[in-house]
């Protein structure tokens, strides 16, 4: 786990903390670039934990619940009771969404940690389109805060986004930054 502090612009305003999540387990996916494109983006609005353990929760199963939950989940619950917002990034895998992100999700639906929490989703794929719509689905039915206003498809991903955690085209540079700025709104209201 990483922290990454940004410093306030102003003395009145603070940080607010957000726990960032990316849909691919792939250390050097365009998703995990794109989260850190981010992280350089909110440098004086968000302090951003880059939670990169999806892959190593458990597969969801409803008789491990509980208090017989691993530790792996717990931790994971943890960071997001804590965080005051959540970033998801993530890739389309067969028109669908990841299975270690949809499984994740699953493992807060009977500890509620999504409900009335502001929640960004990019989807930065190939098309996306398919993804996107089935997990807006799933985070409207789990009540992710205001996440109809905080949402954004980057079709072609790979002719924006490279591998050194730069955001290359300028018109997704102006989406991303014009969401974060909603972002950063919605978690101040």
């Amino acid at each position: 786990m990483q922290w990454w502090l940004a410093k306030p612009t102003s003395r009145h305003m603070s940080t607010k903390k957000v726990i960032a999540i990316c849909g691919s387990t792939r250390q050097n996916s365009i998703n995990h670039s794109l989260i850190n494109a981010i992280v350089a983006l909110s440098v004086g609005s968000l302090h951003i934990n880059v939670f990169n353990g999806i892959a190593n929760l458990p597969q969801f199963n409803p008789d491990y619940d509980g208090a017989q939950v691993a530790d792996a989940v717990a931790d994971f619950r943890k960071q997001i009771n804590e965080a005051e917002g959540i970033i998801i990034c993530t890739p389309e895998y067969a028109h669908g969404i990841p299975g270690a992100l949809k499984n994740a999700i699953d493992w807060t639906i009977s500890s509620s940690q999504f409900p009335h929490k502001p929640t960004m989703l990019i989807t930065a794929a190939t098309d996306g389109s398919f993804a996107h719509n089935a997990l807006m689905e799933t985070l409207k039915a789990i009540e992710a805060k205001n996440v109809t206003n905080l949402q954004l498809v980057i079709s072609f991903a790979k002719t924006k986004i490279n591998n050194h955690n730069q955001i290359t085209d300028s018109k997704t540079v102006e989406d991303v930054q014009a969401l974060l700025t909603r972002f950063v709104q919605t978690l101040s209201s």
